[in-house]
């Protein structure tokens, strides 16, 4: 159902990208995947918003306030109004009123490797992030650096940011 292996990157900013079309979150520290599991969004009427959020509060043992009381262990909310990852059901398609559901023992890692503030990029395509090195600021350059990295010709070269990387989250 799931790999985590926090050791591939032990420091560093943690974005977690929900593929809705996939059926998967993947997790990366400091830009390296330590993380990939199945999930469970929103079932038909009951969408799973995409965009660009972040983790606005942890709830441990979490109930819904609008289904019944319904537990929502490892809760970690994206909105106001209810959706959120939290541990749940996996059918292997969408079932959720809107939130993420992910295997328990995954929800409880996860929930122990993030704080508040920390990004969750969800979407309806495959995630698949893409770096991209050097100095994007200068505007006669940004248009040949992007179409590098889409064309995977980017390079990578660490000794260039020996503070460690930046992450960048574009949506």
């Amino acid at each position: 159902e799931f790999v985590w292996n926090p050791a591939a990157a032990p420091i560093g900013p943690i974005v977690v990208l929900v593929s809705l079309g996939e059926q998967r979150a993947y997790v990366y520290r400091n830009g390296v995947e330590i993380g990939v599991t199945t999930i469970s969004s929103g079932k038909p009427g009951h969408g799973t918003p995409t965009g660009v959020f972040v983790i606005l509060q942890k709830d441990k043992d979490h109930r819904s306030s609008k289904y019944n009381n319904a537990p929502m262990p490892y809760t970690q909310r994206l909105t106001w109004d209810g959706v959120a990852l939290h541990a749940g059901k996996i059918p292997g398609y969408p079932a959720s009123h809107g939130c993420v559901r992910l295997p328990y023992a995954f929800s409880e890692l996860l929930f122990g490797a993030t704080t508040t503030g920390v990004t969750v990029v969800i979407e309806n395509d495959v995630a698949t992030p893409t770096m991209v090195s050097g100095s994007l600021l200068a505007p006669e350059t940004l248009s040949a650096k992007l179409e590098a990295a889409w064309a995977g010709t980017s390079t990578w070269d660490p000794s260039r940011a020996p503070e460690g990387p930046l992450t960048i989250v574009m949506s």
